[in-house]
């Protein structure tokens, strides 16, 4: 939710090196460079072969079928449904020339492995936006905001010098003002990107937009 730049609940919260975490979770990097996916994506590595029953088999098919093999960097993850939050990305979008940063709306299938790689779940999300900023870190809230500012050209990218501000404080107005979001801004019942065919070439989940997916409904 970029718009809560001006405040921040959550501190930098950097994953442990992600590189054990990757390993863990069934990610790698890659072995080679592919024209596929740039040197610096997160991969998800196949898991070796092993035995395992039809059904098993059945479901690990599915999965496999619907997981992405390339996870980018410098992804915002945010509540699609935000009026505020999706001003927030608009202006991004805008200020951001060099399109080094991508979005996700939260609802959409899409977030889920990155949701996975970090350990977080929709809900923390929604009260929280997500950077996952590379294969090392991710961050939460205003220091997510922030470290997405850091990526812009200037004037813009001065902003990310609110980082210099003690944590306790940028997370007393982030809260206040993320609590009260909906009843001053407003929420749609569907990712309000889809409402903006101008902007979907920067979000990773536009195919599941456009195609009226399950991030074309939410609730």
């Amino acid at each position: 939710m970029l718009a809560r730049t001006l405040a921040g609940r959550a501190g930098p919260r950097l994953a442990q090196p992600l590189s054990g975490l990757l390993c863990r979770r069934g990610y790698a990097p890659p072995a080679t460079s592919s024209a596929a996916a740039a040197a610096d994506d997160l991969v998800i590595a196949e898991d070796p072969p092993r035995a395992a029953s039809p059904s098993a088999a059945t479901a690990t098919a599915t999965m496999a079928a619907t997981m992405p093999t390339v996870l980018q960097p410098r992804v915002l993850i945010y509540d699609g449904v935000c009026h505020l939050c999706h001003r927030g990305v608009k202006w991004v979008i805008r200020a951001d020339k060099h399109a080094k940063i991508r979005f996700c709306c939260v609802q959409s299938k899409a977030a889920e492995p990155y949701l996975r790689l970090v350990g977080m779940d929709r809900e923390d999300v929604l009260r929280r936006v997500l950077f996952v900023e590379g294969p090392e870190a991710y961050y939460e809230g205003s220091t997510a905001a922030l470290k997405v500012a850091s990526y812009l050209p200037l004037p813009y990218s001065a902003l990310s010098s609110l980082l210099i501000v003690p944590t306790p404080l940028r997370d007393a107005v982030y809260d206040y003002i993320a609590k009260n979001r909906y009843n001053w801004f407003g929420k749609d019942d569907e990712c309000i990107a889809t409402k903006d065919n101008d902007i979907l070439e920067r979000f990773i989940d536009r195919e599941e937009i456009l195609g009226g997916g399950p991030s074309n409904s939410f609730f």
